[in-house]
């Protein structure tokens, strides 16, 4: 289907052709316009690129690239090779033209981080945060975050991602009861942030946030520093060569269902340790939540009958067993717990990457990841395991990721 055609169908009384709310339309096709920049990174486009890939129109490319110009969101990235006819003009995205904030709201620390249109963070902020004081103290920790990363000369903020414990409803942007939390349950945290700070707040739990991370890391390589062109090059070629030795689909494009610009693992699992246990998944291009918003409790799997009990009224769960051993100091066998969890992830839904994160893995990331990796490869019902590495990004990264997704259509 052409999704750029505007010429079939007929206005009714409210301006519509054809049954279709034009001006969502002409969003959603510079939505696909801007993705399709944004994974193309400095090098850019052409718009004969842009309308194949689209299924736009040359002329519908051409109206849409000369408004996002206009808006200072595309500018022209040079001209590409003749191939015996006139040189073509490349279109790149400005990264600078917006900005987005990411909060991820841990249980004792708040961490926020300020980030361009390429995913790049360019200012950050965090400090002590007490999650059992309750929602009021934590929204005014969020909105000083905020105001400390805010420049009122720099560019607009899109909006604000708030990464915070599940569970919660992302629809709503309501909270859940939070394991050992109750007095969170039912608070509209996304409503009184967006109250506050009169900006679009996103809310998702914090291994969501995570799993976003992760696919933007990938993303992000394809976008050099500022100081070193060549260096961001080679590192965009080493992702890509990567990704492809692992077997994992590195594509450019719009990936179906909303997913990160540009490739990057098609599937994969985040798994965040830290004061607690939880995964974030990447499934079909995009985080997958559930229907009631409440996949990913990977914590509270229970692989020991009988064991200790765990703060969610249950014995034995991986995140008691994990976070004991860990009290103990017996970090390999943390993440052997870890491995057992995930290989039974792995099992249910062959994912192509098991992803880790949080501070405990952060401590010791070369036991972590060779800990899972190893029951990983013990467990494996088929030779073509999936690989084991570290997620390269945080959760407030993941959350002003997602805080992106106004601009790039991907779904929220």
């Amino acid at each position: 289907m052409n999704r750029g055609s505007s010429n079939s169908g007929h206005n009714d009384a409210h301006g519509r052709r054809g049954g279709v709310n034009l001006p969502a339309l002409r969003g959603h096709n510079e939505a696909l316009v801007l993705d399709l920049l944004r994974g193309a990174g400095p090098v850019g486009l052409g718009r004969t690129e842009l309308a194949a890939r689209t299924g736009l129109t040359p002329q519908a490319v051409s109206k849409i690239t000369a408004r996002l110009g206009a808006d200072g969101l595309v500018a022209e990235a040079g001209r590409a090779a003749s191939t015996g006819g006139k040189p073509r003009t490349l279109l790149r995205l400005v990264p600078d033209a917006r900005h987005a904030v990411g909060v991820h709201l841990d249980r004792d620390v708040l961490k926020a981080v300020r980030v361009d249109l390429a995913g790049r963070v360019v200012a950050d902020s965090g400090g002590p945060l007490d999650f059992g004081a309750g929602p009021e103290a934590a929204v005014e920790a969020v909105v000083r975050a905020v105001a400390r990363l805010g420049d009122p000369y720099g560019p607009p903020l899109l909006g604000v991602g708030v990464a915070a414990p599940g569970p919660l409803d992302h629809r709503a942007g309501v909270m859940g009861r939070v394991t050992g939390f109750p007095s969170w349950k039912g608070f509209p945290l996304r409503g009184v942030l967006e109250g506050r700070l009169g900006l679009p707040v996103l809310l998702d739990k914090d291994t969501n946030a995570g799993a976003a991370a992760a696919a933007g890391a990938w993303l992000r390589a394809t976008w050099p520093d500022e100081d070193s062109e060549a260096d961001g090059a080679a590192r965009a070629a080493g992702a890509v060569g990567a990704d492809v030795a692992a077997g994992v689909g590195a594509g450019a494009g719009v990936v179906a269902g909303g997913g990160i610009a540009g490739g990057g693992p098609h599937t994969c699992v985040y798994l965040h340790v830290g004061t607690g246990l939880g995964a974030g998944l990447w499934l079909g291009g995009g985080v997958y939540r559930g229907a009631r918003s409440a996949a990913g409790e990977f914590g509270h799997q229970v692989l020991l009958l009988d064991g200790p009990p765990c703060r969610c009224g249950a014995r034995g769960c991986v995140e008691v067993l994990c976070l004991e051993a860990v009290a103990r100091g017996d970090i390999p066998g943390a993440a052997r717990i870890v491995g057992e969890a995930a290989a039974n992830l792995v099992a249910l839904l062959d994912v192509d990457r098991v992803l880790l994160g949080g501070r405990v893995v952060a401590s010791a990331p070369d036991v972590f990841v060779a800990g899972v990796g190893a029951v990983l490869a013990a467990r494996a019902l088929d030779p073509a395991r999936p690989v084991v590495a570290l997620a390269g990004a945080g959760v407030a990264e993941g959350a002003a990721e997602m805080a992106l997704t106004s601009l790039f259509g991907q779904a929220g």
